[in-house]
């Protein structure tokens, strides 16, 4: 594994021009917020891994029991010459995938796409040591601009696991589940896994972890802003706050100033007044219901083809066919 098998389309200046337009926008709103998707430096990476162990955390635990029970079925019906997994995530999942897809479908090339060229080369040389026979693609870039630039041979199967679809507004995931549809040939898949719908009460447990796990992976997104554009925020005065909003059937995720405070962002030319108990919104973690997903994929022009939940029904993994679209 070298430099030569990471596609790079977001270079570092690139990010940091992102992260900026991001806070000026987010923090001079009514209602400030910043999008979910800076949480994750190398820090905020190694924070995440740590949530998916933590007892309250299921969604990790019952998507892997999924693909535990189905990646054969998966291999099967897609027959698969090449693997795109979009933010790429646990090695434990896309070795599931990777395993099936090379016993029982025809996998030549695997295409892990993620925002951290760090990350990414580190992620990519491993898999590339583990399946030598394997054409290993790391793709650097953003999965909301970069679809189109994806290399591989069709059959393609894209997975867009972990629940991450959840963190887009309802228009936002039309418009992303539109641009993964535009990409691919008829005939070609999407494996997407959706948190359910479930109590309130294990929905927000798993958002606000009794060891702190995910309070210190939210307070990660100030750290970021402080290091990328020299901010002066002191992420230890923002208190982690989780609730389920019923009416959208979404968790969000919110960063409370304990006192007033005026912080500055010179990378974003920027000076930000917080009253005590003001509010930063993060995340929104939506939750499904499978006949939404359905009709979702349905509007995108992809077609449900398999549904698998785990033995408790806390999270479902669909399996959808790009289709003609009829104008």
């Amino acid at each position: 594994m070298n430099e030569r098998d990471l596609d790079v389309h977001r270079s570092e200046a690139a990010v940091t021009t992102a992260l900026r337009a991001d806070v000026r926008e987010g923090l001079t709103a009514t209602q400030k917020w910043l999008p979910s998707k800076w949480f994750y430096d190398a820090r905020g990476s190694e924070l995440f891994e740590r949530i998916t162990r933590v007892p309250e955390y299921y969604p990790t635990r019952a998507e892997r029991e999924v693909l535990e029970g189905e990646s054969a079925a998966i291999a099967v019906a897609t027959g698969a010459h090449t693997l795109v997994e979009l933010g790429s995530g646990s090695s434990e999942k896309t070795r599931l995938l990777l395993d099936a897809l090379t016993d029982w479908a025809e996998l030549r090339t695997f295409v892990p796409l993620d925002v951290s060229e760090t990350a990414l080369a580190d992620a990519t040389r491993v898999i590339a040591a583990a399946y030598p026979r394997l054409e290993v693609r790391g793709v650097v870039g953003d999965f909301t601009e970069h679809l189109g630039l994806l290399p591989g041979s069709p059959p393609r199967l894209v997975a867009f696991l972990g629940g991450t679809i959840g963190n887009f507004l309802p228009a936002e995931r039309a418009k992303f589940l539109r641009s993964v549809r535009d990409v691919l040939q008829e005939g070609e898949w999407l494996l997407l896994g959706t948190d359910l719908v479930k109590d309130q009460d294990r929905l927000v447990r798993a958002y606000d972890d009794a060891a702190g796990v995910t309070a210190e992976f939210n307070r990660n997104v100030l750290r970021v802003v402080n290091e990328r554009l020299g901010a002066d925020f002191r992420p230890e005065l923002f208190d982690h706050v989780s609730y389920w909003d019923a009416e959208n059937e979404w968790i969000e995720m919110r960063l409370r100033a304990r006192e007033g405070m005026r912080v500055r962002v010179p990378g974003a030319d920027l000076e930000v007044e917080f009253t005590e108990g003001e509010h930063i919104r993060t995340e929104i973690s939506a939750k499904f219901r499978p006949e939404g997903v359905a009709a979702e994929l349905a509007d995108a022009g992809l077609a449900l083809r398999r549904w698998w939940t785990d033995r408790r029904g806390l999270f479902g993994v669909s399996l959808a066919q790009a289709v003609r679209m009829i104008e």
